[in-house]
């Protein structure tokens, strides 16, 4: 029937949150699917692509001037910014640009899910009170994850369509030309490593190798989006996702270095975005030898990301029970998830 048509508005379509919930939601079958990003992307059975600059309103309001049958719009994009108050206006008014644009035009709109983090809960700051919870109060501005929520509150009131707010930890998965994915930058990180023949250290900040830390797998994150947005009694809520489980660096980093043949020495202290600065022709080299895939060096891996996820000398967790009860009862093993995507970039020729 007409009413039960489906039709997604991914937008960050390009990224690691983004092209795997497109691609569960083409697993899915009965999905039509429209991705958003500046670049734009192959279009296949049910997938289209519309590239569009989200800080242009004019350009935002004419690209999607057609999508009057949307039904679900998840939002998953974001720009960066070097502080955490220049993050407010671009990342706020590209949701605001959208939204604005389709939402008055689509009379089926059933549901609007926000991506988040837990920026919400100021983990990016320093020391949090863990586990975090969805009911935890606010930080001090600015926070556009907040902004962001707010403004979907807001515009809400009084409407038949829902909102979401989904929290993951940090995502793995695998996104091509998307730096900013921890798993590529240990990846690369450990292939250089052995590529110049010397050990794999922990190259974070004293503290973080024995703080408790979890992941996010984008695969359950993108199972969880979709069942969030399809049941009415997760509406107009925010959720924590997660793995499940729990580590420590100290315990997995030795696993991680096993997968890449290597021996492990003790931490030291080093800034990715500096030691690893110069090795563009390191880079080059390795894809000449072991004939990889040609990924350009800027594009492989995001060392100040993962300056940044190992500079966690705190713990970094969230309670994941409220999505439980909600029904959504999947989980991921952590340490398995680290090596299918280790194995999976082997596959694709991005590593050797």
């Amino acid at each position: 029937m007409e009413s039960e048509r489906k039709k997604a508005v991914v937008v960050g379509a390009n990224g690691i949150i983004g092209g795997n919930l497109i691609a569960h939601l083409a697993e899915l079958g009965d999905w039509e699917i429209v991705g958003l990003s500046r670049r734009s992307g192959n279009a296949a059975g049910k997938l289209t692509h519309i590239a569009v600059d989200l800080l242009d309103v004019d350009d935002t309001r004419d690209k999607l001037a057609g999508l009057t049958d949307a039904t679900h719009i998840f939002y998953a994009a974001y720009q960066d910014r070097p502080s955490w108050a220049e993050l407010v206006p671009p990342n706020l008014a590209m949701l605001i640009n959208v939204v604005n644009a389709i939402e008055p035009i689509a009379p089926r709109l059933k549901h609007i899910s926000l991506m988040q983090g837990y920026k919400v809960y100021g983990a990016h700051l320093g020391p949090f009170k863990t586990p975090a919870r969805e009911t935890d109060a606010n930080h001090m501005p600015p926070e556009f994850n907040i902004d962001q929520q707010d403004f979907l509150e807001a515009l809400q009131r009084g409407k038949t369509w829902t909102w979401s707010a989904l929290r993951p930890s940090v995502v793995i998965g695998f996104a091509l030309r998307n730096p900013m994915n921890l798993a590529s930058v240990i990846a690369v990180y450990g292939s250089m490593s052995r590529e110049l023949g010397i050990p794999l250290r922990f190259p974070g900040k004293p503290g973080a190798y024995d703080s408790l830390i979890e992941m996010t797998d984008a695969g359950l994150l993108a199972r969880a989006t979709v069942f969030i947005a399809t049941h009415p009694q997760c509406g107009n809520q925010a959720f924590n996702i997660n793995n499940g489980d729990l580590f420590r660096w100290s315990e997995m980093w030795p696993k991680i270095a096993k997968f890449f043949d290597l021996e492990v020495a003790p931490p030291l202290p080093m800034a990715l975005g500096v030691v690893m600065a110069d090795k563009a022709d390191l880079w080059k080299r390795m894809i000449d030898k072991h004939n990889l895939f040609e990924t350009p060096y800027e594009e492989v891996s995001s060392w100040g990301f993962g300056d940044a996820v190992f500079s966690w000398n705190y713990d970094f967790f969230a309670d994941g029970t409220k999505l439980r009860r909600a029904g959504f009862h999947e989980y991921v093993d952590t340490e398995e998830m680290f090596m299918r995507v280790f194995r999976d970039l082997r596959d694709r020729n991005i590593i050797p």
